[in-house]
This record gives structure tokens, C-alpha cells and sequence, in this order.
């Protein structure tokens, strides 16, 4: 116990001596408007396939999802502009896909992965990230795994200002980043988490808050979605199936009309 309020002792000075830093980003305090511009982030690819199932990548699976969500957006509301950070099956750095969205303007950032645990291979559902700080170790433990691609990349520690995707610390630092779109963020979220259970009748997990490199520095509301689990069997099937990939698509198209309306009022 004494050890965990000491982290949070130091975390708590670290932040305030890099909130200048936060402060300094582009666009770092735009406030959320209306809906214009989205962009799709499929989550790993090329070299980094991320999390595996017995017979499905990670990387795949978040790549149908995001091409066939954007699909979707574009038919029904052709005057949003859709970009995505990857349309093949290619690497991406971590820190250039919200830099890709920042350039863009974006008013919204979606990725797309898979969830997994060695630990079970009943475990299903769905969850939604925002930035911020872990709720509980499962929470850390997920951001953990996903920030881990940054070790795959050429000078990572200068890149990242040192981080290491393995200190608890880190991740409670990262977790301030995005304090001014979370609110936004926090509703896109639910909405997600409320159509994946109505639309596909999917098990929801929740909205939950964690230190994602992704979303760190995104200037605008963003959000990470875990799919699903690649670890259980049935799941898996479900994830790497067209009709699966589909429903998964139209819950967050349902979930981001719902939000447009809201924010375009």
C-alpha cells in the first residue's frame, strides 16, 4: 500500500512538471464542434500482427472493422470526411497515427483492436478506452500490451520521451494527456459500449480509462475499442467472421450517428 501512494506521490509531481509540455501541443485545448472530419485507425499491422488467436491476427480483424466502419459513414453521411491511418496491411508508428489525425484537423479519433488474456479462454465482451488513469490492474495490463508495439519502432525512448511500456508509471503519467476532450471522449464511449449490447447483443464490459500511446496526444476527442476477445475460442470465430466483422462496424455506425447528432446540434 505504501508503495503504490508513493507512485502516486511522484506521478502526481511528474505531471505537474510536464503540464507546460501539454499546454504547448497544437491544438491542444480546440474545443469539440461539429463532426467533419474522422479519422479510422486500425490497430497494429505489417510486422506487428498484435494480439493472435488460434487462426486470427489481431491486425487483420481491426483492419476489416475500420474499412468497412468507414464504409458505412461515407454512404450515409457522404458530407463527413474519412480518413484512415491504414488501409493495408503496413506498419504505422504509434505517435504518427495521432499525428496523422492532428494534420487532418480531425473532430474524432476512432482505433479499432482485439482484446485477449492468457488466462482464461472464456473471457468475452466488449470494452471502450479513454485516456486516463487505471481503474484497475486488468485496465493496465490491456494498455500495457497495446503501448508494447512502440518497442518495434527505431528510437523509441527519444520519440517517446523516454517511456518505458512496462512502468506503471508511465502509463499514470500518460493518462493527463487528453483531460480536455474527456468528456467527449466519455460519450462516444458509452454509446459504443450501449449499441454494441443492442445492436449485436454483444456482452459489454464497460467504459473504461487507461494510459494509451495512441491517444495521447490526439487533439480532439479519442477513443480505442477492444472488440472482442481473439483468446476465446467462439469469440474468435465471431471476430474473424464477415457477418461478425459487419455487425461489430454498424454498433460503433450506429454509436457515432448518435454522437454527430449530438455534437453537430
Amino acid at each position: 500500500m505504501l508503495k503504490v501512494l508513493k507512485l502516486v506521490i511522484v506521478a502526481s509531481f511528474l505531471l505537474a512538471s510536464v503540464s507546460f509540455i501539454i499546454r504547448q501541443e497544437p491544438d491542444a485545448h480546440k474545443s469539440p464542434s461539429k463532426v467533419n472530419t474522422v479519422v479510422i485507425d486500425a490497430g497494429h499491422g505489417g510486422k506487428d500482427p498484435g494480439t493472435r488467436g488460434s487462426r486470427t491476427k489481431e491486425k487483420d480483424v481491426a483492419l476489416a472493422v475500420a474499412l468497412e466502419l468507414g464504409r458505412k459513414i461515407k454512404e450515409e453521411t457522404p458530407e463527413v470526411k474519412v480518413l484512415f491511418t491504414r488501409s493495408t496491411d503496413v506498419f504505422i508508428e504509434l505517435g504518427e497515427r495521432s499525428a496523422f489525425a492532428n494534420r487532418n484537423n480531425a473532430d474524432l479519433f476512432i482505433s479499432i483492436h482485439c482484446n485477449a488474456t492468457p488466462s482464461s479462454r472464456s473471457v468475452r465482451g466488449t470494452e471502450s478506452y479513454v485516456m486516463g488513469l487505471h481503474k484497475t490492474q486488468g485496465n493496465l495490463e490491456v494498455a500495457k500490451r497495446e503501448n508494447s508495439v512502440i518497442l518495434q519502432e527505431t528510437n523509441y525512448k527519444q520519440k517517446y520521451k523516454g517511456f518505458d511500456p512496462n512502468s506503471p508509471l508511465a502509463h499514470i503519467m500518460l493518462a493527463n494527456y487528453q483531460s480536455a476532450f474527456i468528456s467527449s471522449s466519455l460519450r462516444l464511449a458509452d454509446l459504443i459500449e450501449k449499441k454494441f449490447k443492442s445492436v449485436s447483443d454483444r456482452d459489454s464490459r464497460g467504459v473504461k480509462q487507461a494510459g494509451f500511446l495512441v491517444l495521447w496526444r490526439c487533439a480532439m476527442p479519442a477513443i480505442l475499442i477492444e472488440t472482442g476477445f481473439l483468446s476465446t475460442p467462439d469469440e474468435e470465430d465471431y471476430l474473424r467472421s464477415e457477418d461478425g466483422q459487419e455487425e461489430i462496424a454498424e454498433s460503433i455506425h450506429q454509436a457515432f450517428m448518435a454522437y454527430k447528432k449530438d455534437m453537430d446540434r
